[in-house]
């Protein structure tokens, strides 16, 4: 596989959840032609969100945030595509929701910046980091999605 072929990091967040935008928010990443490699759902605990967001821990936000994130569970997804992370984030639109694009999922789901429907990774590294502490290895499944073969040029693949 091509070195461009990334591996990435989508939670849909409680707001999503309780809205019932699931399959929506599945569906956008799907018609893009990204292959869904894992899939659950799960309930996040302290300690799982303090490492998660612990850029935001000092914030005086944070209490909030980790309350509405362990208000439902989320479901977490790895998705892999050529330069993915980017992909997913362009689908995802800016954080701050209100001001997110037309089209993307946040700019027509959303309104805030807590309450964004999605995390998605934003860097590469992230992206690597934070797949596995969502999922196991044997959480994510390796298999040939023949519909590449109508998604990327043979020397994208």
């Amino acid at each position: 596989m091509s070195e461009n072929f990334e591996k990435t990091l989508v939670l849909i967040k409680p707001d999503a959840i309780q809205r019932s935008l699931v399959g929506d928010i599945i569906q956008r990443f799907e018609r893009k032609g990204l292959k869904l490699l894992g899939l659950k759902m799960m309930s996040l605990d302290e300690a799982v969100l303090r490492e998660h967001y612990a850029h935001l821990v000092d914030k005086p936000f944070f209490a909030g945030l980790a309350k509405f994130m362990k208000s439902t569970p989320v479901v977490a997804m790895c998705w892999e595509g050529v330069e993915a992370v980017a992909a997913v984030r362009l689908i995802a639109g800016i954080t701050k929701a209100r001001e997110a694009d037309a089209g993307t999922i946040r700019g027509d789901f959303a309104m805030s910046v807590s309450c964004n429907v999605i995390h998605a990774s934003d860097t590469t590294e992230n992206a690597e980091i934070e797949v596995k502490r969502f999922f196991n290895s044997d959480e994510i499944y390796d298999y040939d999605k023949t519909e590449y073969l109508h998604i990327y040029a043979d020397d994208e693949r």
